[in-house]
């Protein structure tokens, strides 16, 4: 079983289209997404209707998504969230608004190997950053491997006899052989908006029969992607992160 892994595209479609494009002569068994498929970037509608076009996915809800759908209200959000909460609300189709809102909750097994959640398997609105964090985790679970986003920082916590060893992804391409006697929380980190302080998106395959896990970077459209958020009027602050990676 072979997975194609993806976590906060945030609106992004620039992004989104170089990653299907990358891996347009791959075969996944699922195609897996973390949450956060809107805010902060312009193209909301076209980024849910391809999602919507692919065939087996499963995909849970982000933070954003739920403000954007209205199921939540995001007060407490930071003033630009905010103003692309409501932006995207205002522009998603209501077929498309219908079928963020119904999106699944974090966190669910996808078999007995594998768990996904958008923040934390402990709360889909945590953000798991330290160690401390981590270890909370493993500590009130038993998920054997977990992907989680929400952070937008590509990183894996490999917690193997009592030892907790941290991952820090930085290269274009990381692979990791998957110890079967450890745990894992793997965070791919964001198609849409990394936050690493590298520009390039970020997705993940998974092999769940060889244990092997590559984390890649890629180049993609940046700044028709940004064109867009300033001609939509939003915050240029969130044109200007996507050069920065932050």
């Amino acid at each position: 079983m072979k997975f194609l892994i993806l976590s906060d595209i945030h609106s992004n479609f620039e992004a989104l289209k170089s990653v299907f494009s990358s891996v347009k002569r791959k075969h996944f068994t699922k195609i897996i997404i973390l949450g956060d498929l809107v805010g902060y970037g312009a193209s909301p509608n076209q980024v849910v209707n391809l999602i919507r076009s692919m065939k087996n996915t499963i995909i849970i809800r982000g933070n954003h998504d739920k403000v954007a759908a209205g199921i939540e209200s995001g007060n407490n959000f930071n003033k630009p969230a905010s103003i692309s909460a409501r932006w995207t609300y205002s522009k998603l189709t209501n077929s498309n608004r219908q079928y963020i809102a119904n999106l699944l909750k974090g966190p669910i097994k996808i078999n007995d190997e594998i768990a996904i959640a958008h923040g934390s398997p402990l709360n889909e609105d945590y953000y798991i950053f330290t160690e401390y964090d981590a270890l909370e985790v493993f500590r009130n679970t038993d998920y054997k491997i977990c992907f989680y986003g929400h952070t937008h920082y590509p990183i894996i916590f490999e917690l193997k006899s009592n030892k907790l060893n941290i991952i820090k992804i930085h290269e274009c391409k990381h692979t990791l052989e998957l110890d079967k006697n450890a745990r894992y929380l793997i965070n791919p980190g964001s198609v849409g908006q990394p936050r690493d302080r590298h520009s390039l998106a970020a997705y993940a395959i998974f092999d769940l029969e060889k244990l092997k896990l590559n984390i890649y970077r890629i180049h993609y459209d940046i700044s028709t992607a940004q064109q867009k958020i300033l001609k939509a009027g939003l915050p240029t602050s969130l044109a200007a992160r996507l050069s920065l990676g932050i």
